[in-house]
Formats: structure tokens, C-alpha cells, sequence
């Protein structure tokens, strides 16, 4: 009896390992086939009539796709890769990297461009921004951040010395107070 309680448990233990094992052999052949297609689409010239990954694929492929369409020049297709991954609304690893991406194109258009790129600046302190509020810690939007920062300043007019009246200088009215009632 006591044999035969010791080998169930073998058992048991012996199949919940097989299952395990062959989840992970699972999920490292769908790994590896996916890092295959993200290479592929790497390598390949990503021009002007690059196709697109279709909707229904994996969204790292459609990271991978933007991120080569934007890497290649084509600026339009990238942004429309981008914002097909950040419509949903979810703010995943994924949509993140995407923030970050489409961030950093809009500054490299910007610092590409002589004039006229202050609205490029503008677009692409705001993804970093949005992707600071969704994720705190990442520290290389931080520092991306700070870097459009000091390319394309914010405007202080509201906080400037001279639209401001000094403290000595401003009245205050209090109702049903006259101006004698305070020593």
C-alpha cells in the first residue's frame, strides 16, 4: 500500500513536470520563430512600397515593421504602424515602446529639419510625456525628454519677472473691511 502511494506520487509529479517542460519547449519554438520574423523584417530593404505586416499578426511584428519603415525614411507608414499599436487604448510593453519609437522620430525629424521643426519638437515632448505618465521609471524617456527640452524650450511668459507685479505692489480688498480697520 505504502509502495504503491510513493509511485502515484511519482507519477503525478513526474507528468506535472512533462507538462511543464513541453509548455516551455512551446513557448521557446513561438519565441524563436517570432525573433526569426523580427529579424527578417530587419534585414529587409524597407523602402517607399514596403509592405505591411497584416492587423492580425503579432504586435512586436508591427513594432518591428514601424520601427523599420521609420528607420528607412518613410515616416508616414511608421507613424501609421505606431498608431495602429497605440489605438487600442492598452499601455502594454508594448504600446510603450511604441511611445518611446514614435517619440524619438519625431525629434530626429525635427533636429533633421531647419526650419519649421519647433512642431515636431512639440509632438515628440508630448509622446515622451505620455509615456512617463504610463510608465514612471523609464529612464530613457526621461532623459530623451530632457534632451527635447533643452532643444526647443518651454515657453515661461506666465512665470516671467517682468508680467508680474511685486508682492509690496499688489492690493488686496477684503469684503467688509475698510482700509483703516488693519493696523
Amino acid at each position: 500500500m505504502k509502495r504503491r502511494t510513493v509511485h502515484l506520487v511519482f507519477g503525478v509529479l513526474s507528468l506535472c513536470c512533462a507538462g511543464a517542460a513541453l509548455e516551455r519547449g512551446l513557448r521557446l519554438r513561438q519565441t524563436t520563430g517570432l525573433n526569426a520574423e523580427i529579424a527578417r523584417i530587419a534585414d529587409a530593404p524597407a523602402g517607399k512600397d514596403a509592405t505591411g505586416i497584416p492587423l492580425r499578426s503579432a504586435r512586436e511584428l508591427q513594432l518591428a515593421q514601424a520601427l523599420a519603415l521609420s528607420k528607412a525614411g518613410n515616416h508616414d507608414a511608421a507613424l501609421k504602424g505606431y498608431a495602429g499599436l497605440l489605438q487600442n487604448g492598452e499601455r502594454d510593453l508594448i504600446a510603450q515602446q511604441a511611445l518611446f519609437n514614435l517619440g524619438n522620430m519625431y525629434l530626429r525629424q525635427g533636429l533633421a529639419q531647419q526650419t519649421g521643426a519647433v512642431p515636431l519638437f512639440e509632438l515628440g515632448k508630448q509622446r515622451l510625456r505620455d509615456l512617463l505618465r504610463a510608465a514612471p521609471q523609464d529612464w530613457d524617456a526621461r532623459y530623451n525628454l530632457e534632451r527635447a527640452l533643452r532643444l526647443a524650450p518651454e515657453e515661461q511668459e506666465a512665470f516671467s519677472a517682468e508680467q508680474q507685479q511685486s508682492v509690496e505692489q499688489r492690493r488686496v480688498r477684503v469684503p467688509g473691511f475698510v482700509a483703516g480697520d488693519l493696523p
